[in-house]
């Protein structure tokens, strides 16, 4: 029996065992489809449908989408519908796709290793404000996302992207996404190793590959060189990070399953090492044994982070190397404790005595003017490059060193901050309510209250702290915002406050963290039985919180550790 599709229940004395039900696995079960989305795949390659855009939805309108098309296979090129206006989270769960959306979408452009160069960013910001009504989000997965984008203009935004080597292909979708990069690749003074050449060889030879275009899920993806491990390699599916072998020089250490949503996974180890030039090659062996072996049956279990719970790590890298490498890689170690902000928020130096200056905007809210205008501080001092990072933020590269603090003053008075406060800095939030279909309360415009407020009633506190405390809010319990690895993480959902009313709020998540400067060992939030706050009492809740942690903390001793340490009631 293949333990990879275990049977539902054990047998009985005198019966005989059941038959395993199949998972939907290729390389075991065949490739019958198992649902409707696997037979929607089948029945028709996902990336095909761009020909109908152009040809057919974009003449004739919404209306003329076929459902398949536009509730599936519009994903694989940055395209999903967003939420109608007016409905409130109490109904998600309630009314069905085509009573949820809107006859807009969200358009998802994807930037791998968020590396964008000024030109690029101009076309970016001239999208927004002709076809978006001025909307821009840097995602924690270093895209852009705009929204209330017509299928009408979708063929004219593409032409605009490619023109300038940009595009949505598989920004979303079954499909291997943006892959996460160092936003300082090729240019930090502290680099080990520059991932760009791999990075680019992985998009070149594989991203729109019809071999690759029918994942059970989506496939998320990380490179880093970087000391501060910038990527937040412990949640992705596979994740290169560098590290120096004792007898083979620089290369990587291989991770793999890594994940959140609903159940949180970090991600394996492999044990291997993997030299630079070997990684596109090793990145396609993972890629096909998540398509051949990922479970494709239920939705809720297709991550390749299940199949890494029950291969383990050692039976996964046997497969890889036996079935898809054809030759053994050779053991490595471990990568050492981050060093460094990975956020990469204020003035750095570069290997060739210019700076970068990370900038951090509210919870990645910007605008197509404001793109615009990041495009025009760069140029002025020289630079034609922007990076996005996996954090929210946005870095303007190759600055003069004399010229760095007008380079600050300026995106600062764009309202981008290279020296914020404490929550300016720290707190992510996901797209929210405003636009998401899966959402239950709102996201950006409540993180940003809390920003403001929190910094004006914390700057006291704040002086005081060993260590950043990171405040991320999600709108659902999807996890777009990383909750299980924050500090605080609040998942949103309907909460009843002291009148008996159900009312917009949050599920608390305490002391979760990924690897960073002050925290060796990445590790989930723990959960206070009963632990919600209603949107309104949240400012008040963070505060309350962060104070006793810096009244009854130990020394240097991170929120994090405190949190799973402390009383519950000291966590109320």
């Amino acid at each position: 029996m293949n333990p990879a599709a275990p049977t539902d229940a054990p047998a009985r004395a005198g019966r005989p065992a059941r038959a395993p039900r199949p998972n939907g696995q290729w390389a075991v079960d065949g490739t019958a489809p198992l649902n409707h989305n696997e037979q929607m795949k089948q029945d028709d390659p996902a990336l095909d449908v761009r020909r109908r855009v152009e040809e057919v939805y974009a003449k004739e309108g919404f209306a003329s989408i076929d459902p398949d098309d536009l509730r599936g296979r519009l994903r694989w090129w940055g395209l999903y519908t967003q939420r109608r206006p007016g409905i409130d989270g109490g109904r998600t769960a309630q009314l069905e796709p085509h009573e949820l959306e809107d006859e807009f979408f969200m358009l998802r452009v994807r930037v791998d290793g968020g590396a964008l160069t000024t030109e690029q960013l101009r076309v970016v910001a001239g999208v927004s404000t002709d076809f978006a009504r001025g909307t821009a989000d840097v995602s924690d997965r270093q895209n852009i996302q705009m929204h209330w984008v017509r299928i009408e203009d979708v063929p004219e935004i593409w032409r605009r992207l490619e023109a300038v080597g940009l595009w949505t292909t598989e920004a979303c979708g079954d499909c291997p996404r943006v892959i996460l990069g160092s936003p300082v690749a090729g240019v930090s003074a502290e680099e080990l190793l520059d991932p760009t050449p791999q990075i680019e060889e992985i998009q070149r030879r594989w991203i729109g590959d019809p071999e690759l275009a029918n994942l059970p899920r989506k496939f998320k993806s990380a490179i880093t060189g970087h000391p501060s491990q910038d990527v937040v390699h412990e949640i992705n599916d596979i994740s290169f990070v560098a590290v120096d072998h004792p007898e083979l020089g620089l290369g990587y250490d291989l991770f793999v399953g890594g994940g959140l949503s609903t159940t949180a996974r970090l991600a394996s180890r492999l044990g291997a090492f993997v030299r630079p030039e070997e990684v596109p090659e090793v990145w396609h062996g993972v890629v096909q044994v998540f398509r051949d072996y990922g479970y494709r049956r239920l939705r809720t279990k297709a991550r390749l982070k299940f199949l890494l719970a029950d291969w383990g790590p050692e039976r996964f890298r046997q497969v890889l190397q036996e079935e898809y490498l054809h030759r053994v890689l050779p053991d490595g170690p471990a990568p050492g404790a981050p060093v460094g902000d990975a956020d990469h928020v204020g003035v750095h130096p570069q290997k060739d005595g210019r700076r970068y200056v990370g900038v951090a905007p509210v919870v990645g809210r910007v605008s197509g003017e404001v793109l615009a205008a990041v495009a025009d501080v760069a140029e002025a001092h020289g630079s034609r490059r922007v990076r996005l990072t996996p954090h929210q933020k946005l870095v303007v590269l190759d600055v003069p060193a004399d010229e760095a603090e007008d380079v600050v003053a300026e995106l600062g008075a764009l309202g981008l901050q290279a020296r914020p406060n404490l929550f300016r800095r720290t707190t992510m939030a996901c797209t929210g309510i405003e636009f998401c279909k899966l959402a239950i309360v709102e996201t950006k415009a409540t993180a940003t209250r809390a920003v403001a407020e929190l910094d004006a009633r914390l700057a006291d506190v704040q002086k005081t702290l060993p260590s950043p405390v990171r405040l991320h809010v999600n709108g659902c319990p999807n996890s777009c915002a990383r909750i299980q690895t924050a500090d605080i993480g609040l998942k949103g959902q309907l909460v009843t406050d002291d009148d008996g009313g159900q009312v917009p709020g949050f599920q608390v998540h305490l002391g979760g963290g990924l690897a960073s400067a002050d925290r060796e060992e990445a590790g989930l939030g723990r959960t206070v039985r009963g632990l919600k706050v209603t949107a309104d009492d949240l400012v008040d809740y963070v505060d309350r919180v962060v104070r006793r942690y810096a009244d009854e903390r130990d020394g240097d001793e991170t929120f994090a550790v405190w949190a799973h340490r402390a009383d519950e009631e000291a966590l109320r």
